[in-house]
């Protein structure tokens, strides 16, 4: 189902970008910058967090790390990642496979600045085995997510 939400989402709103799959896992960072031939920062990570009552989706460097405390500043609460079970209720796609990309229902999306070092990034797309590859800047205005710095400054 998950797979399926993506390619239509794509379908609607940006057909000149294909779902790609892979034989390979990529369902984590490293997976992921294996499988589609990337380094792992380009793997745009989506995070889901429930921040209060809400539930906000933040995509990320594959190797840039959420710093709790600008999370904090910016939404007003402490972050807390969604529990597995959780994550696919909400979203529509399992772990591993969550992006911005074809959700069950509209969350709010936010991309971290971490993503703009990068021409192309490469999100998931709705299951551990499949995902897109686009510029940063088009999957903020797709997912209408709006820019915030809420990861840590590379070591």
């Amino acid at each position: 189902m998950s797979l399926e939400s993506v390619r239509a989402f794509f379908a609607e709103k940006a057909p000149d970008i294909a779902v790609i799959e892979s034989p390979l896992s990529s369902a984590t960072v490293t997976l992921a910058a294996e499988a589609y031939g990337v380094e792992p920062a380009r793997i745009a990570k989506t995070l889901s967090l429930r921040i209060g009552d809400r539930v906000v989706l933040i995509v990320a460097a594959g190797t840039s790390r959420m710093d709790n405390r600008k999370v904090k500043a910016q939404f007003g609460g402490k972050p807390k990642m969604l529990g597995v079970d959780e994550v696919a209720d909400i979203t529509g796609h399992e772990v591993g496979g969550v992006c911005p990309f074809g959700l069950k229902a509209p969350l709010p999306v936010y991309c971290d600045v971490s993503l703009r070092a990068f021409d192309e990034v490469v999100p998931a797309a709705g299951s551990t085995h499949s995902a897109v590859r686009i510029a940063p800047a088009r999957m903020a205005e797709l997912t209408g997510a709006e820019w915030i710095d809420v990861c840590q400054a590379p070591a």
